[in-house]
C-alpha cells in the first residue's frame, strides 16, 4: 500500500525519505509542494529530480478525504461532508419480508469554514461521530465509529485552504494566499480522545513549511479529558477551549457525562495547569445555553464562583435546535441577563453568532454520516423507550 504523505509531519516525512535513500532536504521540498502549493501529483513537483518523482509515484500518494458535497450558506459559511470510507464493512440486516441483505455503510465527517472581515476560521473534525454523548449535541447522538487518521484531519484543512485560495473574498473581492487564518478543533468528535493523530495534525498546521499558523490561532476544544489536557500542555500547547455547559457537578453529570469521571474540581485544576504552558493567558469556556436548563441567573452566579481562580473568558452559545433534541433555544432576555451578571463580575463574555444554520453548520449541528460501531444509538433509543 502506498504511503499517504498527508499522514506524516515533516519529521515523519524526513524519516520516510531516509528509508528511501533520499536526502532530508527532499522531504522539505515535497512538504512545501503538498501543503503550501496544494499539489498532489508528483509529476507537477518540477524542482524535484525525475527519478525521485517516479519513485514517489510508485511508493507514495497524497490523498485527502473525498468530498461528498459542499454547501454555502446565505451568510457565506461553507460546509463540506467528507467521505472517510467504509464504516464497518457489510452489516447484516433484514428487510420487511424477513429476508437478509447486506448493507454497506459509509462514514462522513463535516467541516465548516466561517468567513469574517478579519479572519477565516475552519472548524475541523477529529472523529467519526463522538463517544462522549453530550445530550445537546447532534454529533453525539449519532454514535461513534472511529478516530480519524492524520491524513483525514489535515486533509480537511488541505482541501479547504487550497480550494478557497482560488476564490475571491466575499467582502473585499480580493484573492488571498491565506484564506484560513484560524483553525478550531471543534467539529465532530472529542479531539483529545484521538490524541496522537490530533497532535501530529496540529504540528503540521503550525509548521512554517506547511501552513504556518500561530499557536494562538489554533484552538483545541475538549469536554474535559483531564489527563489528555496535561499531555497536550507538554506536547503541543495551543489555545484551549473547554466545553463547560454547566456550573455544578449535578447538572454537568447529566448533560456532559464525562464529568462523572473528571468532575469540575479536577477540570478547573487542569485548566490552571494548562495556563502555565498556553500561548494565551486565559481559557475559553464554551457554554451552550439551554432554555430552562442552564440559563438561569443562579447558574451565572455559580459560574463566577466556579471559575474564580481560572483566568478565562466565556463564549455563550445559544442552543441550535435539531430534530428530537429535547432542548429549546433560550430566550433573548435570558441570555442578556445571564451575560450581564457575568460582565458585572468583571468577566469577559462573548456571544457566539449563529452562522450557517440554514445548512446545519451551526455549533452542535454537525452530524455527518456515522455507522455506529459503539452501539450507543441503540442503547439510547432503548433507554428513551423504557
Amino acid at each position: 500500500m502506498p504511503q499517504n504523505l498527508l499522514d506524516l509531519d515533516l519529521e515523519g516525512l524526513t524519516a520516510w525519505f531516509t528509508e528511501l535513500g533520499e536526502k532530508p532536504f527532499r522531504a522539505r521540498q515535497v512538504f512545501h509542494w503538498i501543503h503550501q502549493s496544494g499539489v498532489a501529483d508528483f509529476a507537477q513537483m518540477t524542482d524535484i529530480a525525475k527519478s525521485l518523482r517516479e519513485k514517489l509515484q510508485q511508493h507514495a500518494m497524497v490523498k485527502a478525504p473525498s468530498i461528498n458535497y459542499a454547501h454555502v450558506s446565505a451568510d457565506g459559511t461553507r460546509k463540506w461532508l467528507f467521505d472517510v470510507g467504509p464504516g464497518g464493512g457489510a452489516a447484516h440486516a433484514e428487510d420487511d419480508s424477513g429476508s437478509s441483505r447486506d448493507q454497506v455503510w459509509r462514514n462522513g465527517v463535516e467541516t465548516v469554514f466561517i468567513p469574517e472581515d478579519d479572519r477565516g476560521t475552519l472548524c475541523v473534525s477529529s472523529q467519526v461521530g463522538c463517544a462522549l454523548e453530550c445530550t445537546f449535541c447532534s454529533t453525539g447522538r449519532q454514535g461513534f465509529n472511529r478516530n480519524l487518521s492524520v491524513a483525514e484531519i489535515i486533509g480537511q484543512l488541505w482541501v479547504a485552504h487550497h480550494s478557497l485560495k482560488i476564490e475571491p473574498n466575499r467582502t473585499t473581492g480580493e484573492m488571498s494566499d491565506r484564506p484560513v487564518t484560524n483553525v478550531v478543533m471543534m467539529g465532530m468528535g472529542e479531539p483529545l480522545a484521538n490524541f496522537e493523530n490530533v497532535v501530529t495534525a496540529l504540528g503540521i498546521m503550525l509548521d512554517d513549511h506547511a501552513y504556518g499558523l500561530s499557536r494562538r490561532r489554533v484552538t483545541v476544544s475538549t469536554s474535559g479529558l483531564v489527563p489528555a489536557m496535561d499531555r497536550l500542555a507538554e506536547r503541543c500547547p495551543v489555545a484551549l477551549a473547554v466545553s463547560l455547559h454547566a456550573p455544578n457537578d449535578a447538572l454537568r453529570d447529566q448533560i456532559v457525562p464525562i464529568n462523572r469521571k473528571y468532575p469540575l474540581a479536577d477540570l478547573m485544576a487542569a485548566c490552571r495547569r494548562y495556563l502555565v504552558h498556553a500561548p494565551r493567558d486565559f481559557i475559553t469556556f464554551e457554554y451552550v445555553m439551554l432554555a430552562g436548563v442552564n440559563d438561569q441567573p443562579e447558574h451565572a452566579r455559580q459560574l463566577i464562583e466556579l471559575t474564580r481562580d481560572v483566568p478565562c473568558k466565556f463564549n455563550l452559545i445559544p442552543f441550535n435546535p435539531f430534530p428530537d433534541s429535547g432542548y429549546e433555544k433560550p430566550r433573548a432576555e435570558a441570555m442578556r441577563v445571564f451575560r450581564q451578571i457575568l460582565q458585572d463580575a468583571g468577566q469577559v463574555v462573548t456571544t457566539r453568532k449563529t452562522r450557517g444554520d440554514d445548512i446545519d453548520a451551526a455549533c452542535g449541528q454537525l452530524a455527518g454520516k456515522v455507522a455506529d460501531k459503539s452501539g450507543r444509538v441503540m442503547k439510547r433509543l432503548h433507554r428513551e423507550a423504557a
